[in-house]
C-alpha cells in the first residue's frame, strides 16, 4: 500500500507521519492545517508524539486504572505484608480489568510492579521481604489498557515513620508538585528540572541523575526525557498535546547510586533513604492536566 498518492499527499490509510502509530485519517488529517503542520514538524525535529484527543482519552482511562490500583494496595502497606503479596494484588487487579501490567517481562523484569523500600531508589523486584514498621515503600504502577500506557507511583509509610522518613517523603512529594507547577506551553524541560532541583537541594536533599521522566502513552517509554535537574530555559519547549511523566527520585543523602547484581535494583550508594512520586501529565493549552491524578 502506498503511503502517498501520486500528487504527493499522504494517503488516508497510511501511518500518520507524526509517529502516533495511528492511521493518518484517525490522527492529523482532521486537525487544522496550521496545527497539523506544527505537530508534524515537532515530531520530525524531536521524535515527540503529540497526542490526539482520542489517544489522550485512552491514556486517561489507563491512568484511572493505575490510580485505582494504587488505592487498592495502599491499606496493605503494613508490617508483615510481603512485596510479593502486593505484586499479586497489582497483577490480579490489572488483569481483571482487562489490562496488562507493563513491567512484567519488560526487558526481562520478572514482576508486575516495582516496589522499592528505604534505600532502594527504583526498580525494586518484589519477593519474600516483609514490610517493617518505619519503612518507606514506593509502589510504581504502569498499566496498558486498550494499548494505551499510564504510569504513576507513590511512596507510603509503613506504621510509624521516623523523622528522616517523614522528611524525604515530604520533600519528594513536593518536588513533584514543584515540577508540575511549571508545566505549561512555552516553558521547557529544563524549567521542570530546575524547579525540582532547586527545591530538593534547598531542603538539603539530592536528585538522582541516572533515571528520568519520559514520554508515555502509546509506548512505555517515548521522547522526551524529563531530567529532574537542569537549567531554566534549556531543553525541549513544551507544547499542547505532549504527554510525559515527572517522577523525581530524591535522596536524603548524596545522589550517587549502585545497581545490584540483579541488573534492576538501584540503591543509594551511601545507604540513605530515597523516595519518589510520579504522575503522567499532559500539556494543555494553558497549563497541565494530570492523567493519573492524586492529591499532592
Amino acid at each position: 500500500m502506498k503511503n502517498r498518492s501520486d500528487t504527493g499527499k499522504i494517503s488516508r490509510n497510511a501511518p500518520c507521519p507524526c509517529g502516533s502509530g495511528q492511521k493518518y485519517k484517525h490522527c492529523c488529517l482532521n486537525k487544522s492545517s496550521s496545527t497539523r503542520q506544527s505537530d508534524l514538524q515537532y515530531a520530525k525535529r524531536h521524535r515527540i508524539r503529540i497526542k490526539t484527543p482520542e489517544q489522550i482519552e485512552g491514556i486517561r482511562r489507563a491512568g484511572q486504572l493505575v490510580i485505582e490500583t494504587l488505592d487498592l494496595v495502599a491499606p496493605h502497606i503494613r508490617p508483615g505484608v510481603t512485596t510479593d503479596e502486593i505484586n499479586a494484588m497489582v497483577h490480579d487487579f490489572t488483569v481483571r480489568h482487562g489490562a496488562v501490567p507493563a513491567p512484567l517481562n519488560y526487558r526481562g523484569f520478572p514482576k508486575s510492579v516495582c516496589i522499592s523500600i528505604n534505600e532502594v531508589i527504583c526498580h525494586g523486584i518484589p519477593g519474600d521481604r516483609p514490610f517493617k514498621d518505619g519503612d518507606i515503600v514506593n509502589v510504581d504502577v504502569t498499566s496498558i489498557l486498550n494499548s494505551y500506557y499510564a504510569d504513576a507511583s507513590k511512596t507510603f509509610f509503613v506504621g510509624t515513620p521516623g523523622a528522616d522518613a517523614q522528611k524525604i517523603v515530604n520533600v519528594s512529594q513536593q518536588c513533584l508538585a514543584e515540577g508540575m507547577a511549571v508545566v505549561r506551553p512555552g516553558n521547557t524541560v529544563g524549567d521542570i528540572g530546575h524547579a525540582i532541583q532547586s527545591y530538593a537541594e534547598g531542603q538539603g536533599c539530592s536528585v538522582v541523575r541516572e533515571f528520568v521522566g519520559h514520554g508515555v502513552g502509546v509506548d512505555f517509554h517515548e521522547a522526551p526525557q524529563i531530567p529532574h535537574y537542569g537549567k531554566p530555559g534549556s531543553g525541549v519547549r513544551l507544547v499542547p498535546g505532549m504527554v510525559f511523566t515527572i517522577e523525581p527520585m530524591i535522596n536524603l543523602g548524596k545522589k550517587e547510586l549502585v545497581v545490584l547484581e540483579d541488573g534492576w535494583t538501584a540503591i543509594t550508594k551511601d545507604g540513605s533513604l530515597s523516595a519518589q512520586f510520579e504522575q503522567t501529565l499532559m500539556v494543555t493549552e494553558s497549563g497541565v492536566e494530570s492523567l493519573t491524578p492524586y492529591p499532592l
